[in-house]
């Protein structure tokens, strides 16, 4: 996700190459302009679908890197010098816009391998509210969580998972029926499903897998949290944030 908010550009851990190991593109390319004029990225955890090297060097000019504590150093030796680390709880300023550190239930690993030099702990994985003239919540990858209720009263747009890019999900992802029970905790004045749609194992047939989370994930809503608009955003669309 590009999230543009008082001039300030933030790229949420992007993945703009056409495939990564076994796993290929089926949505558009994003467009070119994505990579531009980047002010910050904001990078949740270490995985390779949401921590991309290849996607990260192909970003203009000179962005900020801010990352789970504990990731700083991997990053740095791949050769990316303004990188900033976050642990929950705790914020940083980008040109005005507040960031910060949010809870995440996910595995903390480099998938396929744990970072070289740290336990198999890993970085512990985060999300992100932005905070402007709007409140935007990027949740990352993450499973339910207690402090969902209230974790930003007044919230603007919530960023929310409702897939992944395989057949099934593992622990700690939300899928339609878990993300539709956090925005009833959250309650955003628009919810946004994202992680859906875009890639899929080579060789596998998807079947509604690419395009059916999203349809059933607004369906819930509007049963759990009727007052709240859900934006149904095909890959590479946009929306103007509400007033």
């Amino acid at each position: 996700m590009l999230i543009e908010l008082g001039g300030v550009r933030l790229l949420t851990d992007p993945l703009l190459r056409p495939g990564f190991a076994h796993i290929k593109r089926h949505a558009p390319p994003p467009d070119a302009d994505v990579a531009e004029r980047v002010d910050a990225v904001l990078i949740s955890h270490l995985h390779l679908d949401h921590l991309d090297l290849a996607s990260l060097r192909r970003l203009d000019g000179s962005f900020r890197l801010l990352v789970p504590r504990g990731a700083g150093s991997f990053l740095r030796r791949h050769g990316f010098v303004h990188v900033e680390e976050l642990a929950c709880g705790e914020s940083l300023d980008v040109e005005g816009i507040e960031v910060v550190a949010t809870p995440a239930v996910h595995d903390s690993r480099r998938w396929p391998a744990p970072l070289r030099g740290r336990s198999r702990g890993g970085a512990a994985p985060i999300g992100f509210v932005v905070r402007g003239a709007r409140s935007i919540y990027f949740a990352g990858d993450t499973d339910l969580f207690e402090r969902m209720d209230g974790l930003e009263p007044g919230l603007d747009v919530a960023l929310l998972p409702v897939w992944g890019w395989g057949p099934r999900l593992g622990p700690g992802h939300l899928d339609p029926e878990r993300a539709a029970r956090a925005v009833q905790l959250l309650q955003p004045r628009v919810a946004v499903p994202i992680h859906w749609g875009t890639f899929y194992p080579r060789g596998q047939q998807p079947g509604d897998r690419l395009t059916a989370p999203p349809r059933r994930f607004a369906a819930r809503v509007a049963e759990l949290a009727p007052r709240v608009t859900v934006s149904l955003l095909e890959p590479g669309s946009s929306l103007a944030l509400p007033g």
